[in-house]
């Protein structure tokens, strides 16, 4: 992801591994479309495509009657994209408070403003990446295989990752590290991304379906589970791609560690537990015809909600960019936020 000549240019993870392809976009509708289509997905790469988003917003707003309103309509629409991702929110706010106190000012400084921040945003993002590697690092041996879900990595972000900043950086102190990806059903987030990116990255990485994981807990001696987050609640409790409750379930059975490694601005501390956090529900056409091919009777009932909740007793640690909490977590958060 970055700005490029008055655009945000994104991969559109939606053809990869097949096919690496940059869009360009030029208007709030083709963010707004490519995040809520996954084209850019993770929650932190959520938000910064949001807040530039408010950039181009900002753009458009020249021939407008009256860019204010119109730039709060742009911020409308990106924030009804994606429910569950808490970091889409709290990058809108952010460029929503800024909006309230330069909005006087000519509509020119208001795009470079808004522009500054959104940068800020995409360079604080790339830094929290790097701490969260750095503080999740010493969890690892010096020969360790983790065992991941979905992807967590830098197609997520603006640079290492969440989950895979751990991998990263505990790579480039000198450990040995191999991944088992779940391929992550239905939309194979896993075998798509993780495994393309571990593979570019050099990192040794094998690709499992979902249901070889008990199986791989049990007979792989892995060492730990690591996974991203996309939002947390105050308790501790994780909202992470469907499928990751099952493994911490699996992960606690065969006395495996589960880390979720997030960045602060992924803790929701208006929510006290994880049964409010809002749970997207996509469309059935995703398991009906994966990837393009019908794999279930016409018009059956479908049942596709694309998180799930990992209370937190199932939770080893949380790896922040400030620090490794462990639980319980909500007086750690408190004490991070205060």
């Amino acid at each position: 992801m970055n700005w490029v000549d008055g655009a945000l240019r994104l991969i559109d993870q939606t053809r990869l591994p097949e096919d690496l392809i940059y869009i360009d976009c030029r208007d709030v509708n083709t963010i707004a479309e490519a995040i809520k289509m996954l084209r850019v997905r993770g929650a932190p790469a959520i938000g910064v495509a949001a807040a530039y988003g408010v950039v181009v917003a900002a753009q458009e707003a020249e021939g407008a009657d009256d860019p204010i309103t119109h730039i709060r309509a742009a911020i409308d629409t990106l924030a009804a994209t994606r429910p569950t991702a808490v970091n889409l929110f709290w990058a809108l706010d952010r460029m929503t408070r800024l909006l309230d106190t330069v909005a006087a000012e000519s509509l020119s400084s208001i795009r470079e403003r808004l522009l500054t921040e959104a940068q800020t945003i995409f360079e604080e993002d790339k830094a929290t990446c790097r701490a969260i590697g750095r503080n999740g690092a010493p969890l690892l041996g010096s020969q360790a295989t983790v065992l991941t879900h979905c992807n967590a990595g830098g197609l997520a972000t603006t640079d290492y990752g969440t989950a895979l900043a751990v991998i990263y950086s505990a790579v480039e102190a000198g450990k040995q590290v191999a991944v088992y990806a779940d391929e992550t059903r239905p939309l194979l987030q896993g075998s798509r991304l993780t495994a393309w990116e571990l593979q570019q990255s050099g990192v040794d990485v094998t690709v499992i379906c979902d249901s070889m994981a008990a199986t791989v807990l049990r007979d792989k001696q892995i060492d730990c589970v690591i996974v991203g987050a996309d939002r947390i609640a105050a308790n501790g409790d994780v909202a992470n791609k469907i499928g990751t409750y099952g493994v911490a379930i699996l992960a606690r059975e065969h006395d495996v560690p589960f880390y979720v490694a997030a960045p602060l601005s992924t803790i929701d501390m208006s929510l006290p537990e994880g049964g409010l956090i809002p749970i997207e529900e996509r469309a059935s056409d995703e398991i009906t015809h994966g990837m393009g091919k019908q794999t279930a009777p016409e018009a059956v009932h479908v049942y596709n909600p694309a998180f799930d909740v990992t209370p937190n007793r199932l939770v080893d640690a949380i790896i922040t960019d400030r620090g490794v909490a462990r639980g319980p977590y909500e007086p750690v958060f408190r004490a991070w936020f205060s």
